[in-house]
């Protein structure tokens, strides 16, 4: 560890914490439909969609309608990405002839970014059009992140609101919020990615001459456009086969610090907007404050675990004090790396700039243990918000059975069928994440798939399924995909969208409807440094009693073999 790596962190922390309130303060304004800037450039846009849609915008929603909304949107999105990409063949802008993405395929990747997930199977440069790649994926990174925060709007709206039977429209939230905020973003983005060296392009390959004299034909394409909105909207996907890694997706040391700003940019703007919408911006920095603990533990473990060397190397008379650089960038060292990869993964966002399968055993478990959470950790647009408000309903909820108090939370009772409903969320996880990867590592096609066996392969399956039920999308890039795992990832990407998602807007639905109770002496108060620290401590228990036993079968147990000698 260095001063320079420990700098870098806290740097980008002060840049994390100084953008919140403004973007929060932003996000506030497009959804409560004010009038702001971009309004004045594309509102007769916003304006003809809702005409073309025949959508009333002064007409809002039950719960129970937005959630229809949502899965009849997402239904119509999966059925367009799969045609596109099994037609891929016969359609233009498929400059290098790319032929049809197989079914199992093409199924695995339309749930994949319909789900803001984007766990990529394939080798994007080797396997998708020019088509494919704008029209399918990166349209659905819109989309998807668009969804995303209009489901966490609705949450807040459920909580802010008092005896209400509605909590917003979701093709409006959907429509201001692309047009309003991820679009002018990204072409800002996309434009700085391209000063900083990332191609834009419609050309499909350029063939150059090495230094040795050899032939090399290098792929581009338009991936400023893709990698603008991969970051901010905490997709994932990547054009290339490397991700982050390559140079044509992540050039430089500082396109490689504002990606990692723009993962958190939206994430950490809706704690703010959270505390703006229900009239006290303190429960918004508490609940800022909740996730920053936790990230700031996650990226001091890891870069931990990544500056000491493998003991195997050191044996072998390799200077211990570089640290673990295997399957890491020279341009960005292990701080950088270790760092990006904390926030790709509390974030549901999946980009990667090194390999984490590479990682030492202990520095590959932060990953995994920040997915295994629920990715609530400044998490992915929308979805972090709404994951953690249900860890909150469970802390509130035990800290009144504690005081034989009905718990309640923002002035609103927590009773049974919140609880239920929450319980359905947060379960729903494990059993994707645990009940697929044991039902993996014991058939024929699961372990066919797997680069090793042992603690690690164990690892390279668990990895895979906590990635894809956490909708973040990076992976153990030793594990090869196969019809078996495309068809089993994509059940478990499903599930951990929808089963969060419909009871989440569910528990907004009865919170609405209630009236705010006044606070008294018996109020457990949630803006505090105790409502903090119980909510990470749940958090941490929750998680720690559900996967404790699998990380030990897999990195922990890893390494302890390392110290041994033993790699497997």
């Amino acid at each position: 560890m260095t001063v320079a790596g420990w700098a870098t962190i806290f740097v980008f922390f002060l840049l994390v914490v100084a953008m919140t309130r403004p973007i929060g303060g932003y996000l506030a304004r497009v959804t409560a439909g004010e009038r702001i800037v971009p309004t004045k450039l594309v509102g007769g846009v916003e304006r003809g969609l809702y005409r073309l849609a025949g959508i009333d915008p002064a007409e809002e929603q039950s719960w129970s309608g937005y959630a229809m909304a949502v899965l009849t949107f997402k239904l119509f999105c999966f059925l367009a990405v799969y045609l596109i990409l099994r037609l891929q063949g016969v359609l233009p802008l498929n400059p290098l002839g790319r032929g049809a993405v197989a079914p199992d395929l093409a199924y695995d990747t339309a749930v994949s970014f319909l789900t803001n997930t984007n766990w990529q199977s394939y080798a994007g440069e080797t396997t998708m059009s020019h088509l494919s790649q704008m029209l399918a994926l990166t349209v659905q990174n819109f989309l998807s992140a668009a969804a995303g925060i209009a489901v966490a709007v609705a949450v807040i709206r459920g909580f802010a609101r008092r005896s209400a039977a509605t909590i917003g429209n979701f093709w409006v939230d959907l429509v201001r919020l692309t047009l309003y905020v991820l679009l002018p973003a990204c072409i800002v983005l996309a434009l700085l990615f391209v000063w900083q060296g990332v191609p834009q392009t419609l050309a499909g390959s350029v063939d150059v001459t090495t230094l040795e004299g050899a032939h090399q034909t290098i792929a581009v394409g338009p991936v400023a456009g893709q990698e603008a909105i991969k970051m901010l909207g905490t997709n994932g996907g990547g054009f290339f086969n490397a991700n982050s890694a390559h140079p044509f997706e992540n050039p430089t040391a500082l396109s490689n610090f504002l990606q990692m700003l723009c993962i958190f940019a939206l994430g950490t703007g809706l704690t703010n907007l959270f505390g703006r919408m229900v009239g006290d911006e303190a429960q918004g920095w508490a609940v800022f404050s909740a996730m920053a603990a936790l990230f700031l533990i996650g990226v001091a473990a890891l870069y931990w675990s990544e500056a000491h060397a493998n003991p195997a190397f050191a044996a072998l008379g390799v200077n211990p004090g570089l640290g673990n650089m295997e399957g890491k960038e020279v341009r960005f060292g292990i701080a950088a790396s270790s760092l990006f990869a904390t926030v790709t993964t509390d974030a549901s966002c999946g980009a990667v700039n090194a390999m984490h399968e590479s990682f030492l055993p202990l520095g590959g478990m932060v990953p995994m243990v920040n997915m295994m959470l629920g990715e609530i950790i400044f998490g992915g647009v929308g979805s972090g918000l709404y994951g953690f408000v249900l860890f909150a309903v469970i802390a509130v909820f035990m800290a009144g059975l504690m005081v034989g108090r009905t718990p309640e939370y923002l002035g609103k009772k927590i009773e049974a069928r919140e609880i239920k409903m929450t319980m359905l969320a947060v379960l729903c996880l494990p059993l994707m994440m645990l009940g697929l990867t044991a039902l993996a590592v014991v058939v024929a096609p699961g372990k066919a798939a797997l680069s090793t066996g042992g603690p690690h392969g164990f690892s390279e399956a668990l990895y895979a399924y906590v990635s894809a039920a956490a909708n973040n999308g990076s992976a153990f890039a030793g594990l090869t995909a196969n019809p078996f795992w495309n068809v089993t990832l994509g059940i478990g990407m499903m599930v951990g969208r929808f089963f969060v998602i419909v009871p989440a807007l569910a528990i907004a639905g009865a919170m609405a409807a209630k009236r705010t109770l006044a606070p008294s002496p018996g109020t457990f108060p949630t803006q505090g440094a105790l409502f903090i620290g119980l909510v990470c401590g749940v958090i941490l228990i929750v998680g720690g009693l559900t996967f404790l036993p699998a990380l030990a079968l897999g990195p922990i147990v890893e390494h302890l073999a390392m110290l041994r000698g033993v790699l497997s």
